[in-house]
């Protein structure tokens, strides 16, 4: 039966059912808006780890499952989880250096990424109701400063697909060259391109750069024709998960800083959506990070959080609909089970990937750069002083990597990540020289 025109009104846009042509449509320019970033996550482990095109694929297809379950999750709200708003969930790249640091034990691998992802996940959990108490330690000045940091280790990788997947050798200046393409290919359309496709002018990039390399014989296809076309991806695929205590420790802390991400987030959505979030809300959004922490660790994957530009798709097509969003879950979770596909990003020419990820990373600074902005660094001296130190001894590990090797090898996951030592460094330093002081974001939340 037709709902009334009464009916309709009493609706809130984002519980409104769309037509099925128009979700379809919708959902899949979700997907599109992030699926460069979500793909590169596990191809940057992978690359950093040495992992084959095998191992890679089969990364990348259980990260895209666990990205469909938890915005299912995420956009339905089960069981006291879930924040029933219009969000995609991607991985995070906070989680790039911990996990690269952790699977270099040789004693842990990749099971001790997954362990660890566990543990932050089952914290997480307990940790969602109480956050709104302890998200004063995470001010922007520290959030920042991480996200700067996290851009700033992230350039090294990029740097080396792009000069042709060699370090410590010049770069190849065709591969160079193709990085450098893509780069203005991106550009390009971010100049000349209008609404939607701005949005996803890093994939855009990646398509373009990809059908050149193809042209000039770069690509191998040999593993994308050997692979099947439907396979489901299975829970603890490479082994059971393995637990350390200063691993679980540092995704733990990856955990808590995806959840001030994922807070200002909402915040943000709940605004464009005209639906201001109440105390219960936010915990039921943060413990879908957590529970997506969870699937992340028993589907071969990394912590989850919200995805800004997903938000921003939401902002400029004016839809509010919670169920374009499900419906881009649901895709993503259709995608995961197609290893050719999978397989296919692995083939993509490491310069095209570095001439991306060039411009993906950059924007992780930038955002960190803006965030700073928000948290009065001009103006305050003792935030001043709380950057400066931290990005000192943040970036120690990635400009001398040995400064550290005398030290407790057991420390090592701690010293030897740039971003887990700058952020230490930063909490540390803001509670010393700020002290207790409350963030403003709190004040956002509605009664219930």
């Amino acid at each position: 039966m037709a709902q009334t025109d009464d009916q309709a009104a009493a609706v809130h846009p984002v519980d409104a059912l769309l037509p099925p042509g128009k979700l379809s449509i919708l959902a899949i320019q979700h997907v599109l808006t992030m699926y460069a970033g979500a793909v590169t996550v596990p191809i940057i482990i992978a690359s950093a780890l040495h992992l084959g095109a095998d191992q890679t694929a089969y990364l990348i297809s259980s990260d895209l499952l666990a990205c469909g379950l938890i915005t299912l999750i995420q956009c339905f709200g089960i069981f006291g989880v879930g924040v029933r708003l219009p969000i995609v969930m991607g991985v995070t790249f906070v989680a790039i250096g911990p996990s690269i640091a952790i699977a270099s034990n040789p004693a842990l691998g990749l099971p001790g990424i997954f362990g660890a992802t566990l543990v932050s996940g089952v914290l997480g959990i307990f940790i969602a109701p109480l956050f709104s108490r302890m998200a004063h330690i995470f001010a922007p000045v520290v959030t920042g400063t991480a996200m700067l940091l996290i851009g700033l280790s992230l350039f090294g990788p990029a740097i080396i697909w792009a000069s042709g997947g060699k370090a410590d050798t010049p770069g190849d200046l065709p591969s160079i060259a193709v990085a450098g393409f893509v780069i203005l290919c991106i550009l390009a359309i971010m100049r000349f391109g209008r609404g939607f496709l701005t949005n996803m002018a890093v994939l855009l990039g990646m398509v373009i750069g990809y059908a050149v390399t193809c042209a000039l014989g770069w690509v191998d296809f040999s593993h994308v024709a050997s692979a099947g076309w439907v396979a489901v991806v299975s829970p603890l695929h490479f082994g059971l998960p393995r637990f350390d205590l200063l691993a679980a420790i540092s995704m733990t802390i990856v955990m808590l800083i995806t959840m001030v991400e994922s807070s200002g987030m909402m915040f943000a959505l709940g605004r464009i959506v005209d639906k201001p979030l109440t105390l219960k809300d936010l915990t039921r959004g943060l413990r879908a990070d957590a529970v997506g922490a969870l699937l992340g660790g028993f589907f071969n994957s990394l912590p989850y959080t919200s995805y800004s530009q997903n938000i921003a798709m939401v902002s400029m097509t004016g839809v509010r609909s919670r169920f374009v969003c499900a419906g881009a879950g649901l895709i993503l979770v259709i995608l995961a089970s197609i290893p050719k596909l999978s397989f296919v990003v692995t083939s993509i020419p490491q310069p095209v990937l570095g001439g991306a990820a060039l411009v993906m990373f950059g924007m992780v600074a930038a955002n960190g750069v803006q965030a700073l902005g928000r948290a009065e660094v001009t103006g305050n001296r003792r935030n001043l002083y709380v950057v400066a130190l931290s990005l000192s001894v943040g970036l120690v590990p990635t400009l001398a990597p040995k400064f550290f090797d005398n030290m407790p090898s057991y420390l090592a996951i701690f010293l030897h990540n740039s971003v887990m030592l700058g952020i230490f460094v930063a909490i540390g330093l803001n509670l010393l020289l700020n002290g207790l002081s409350k963030t403003a974001e709190t004040g956002e939340l509605v009664e219930s």
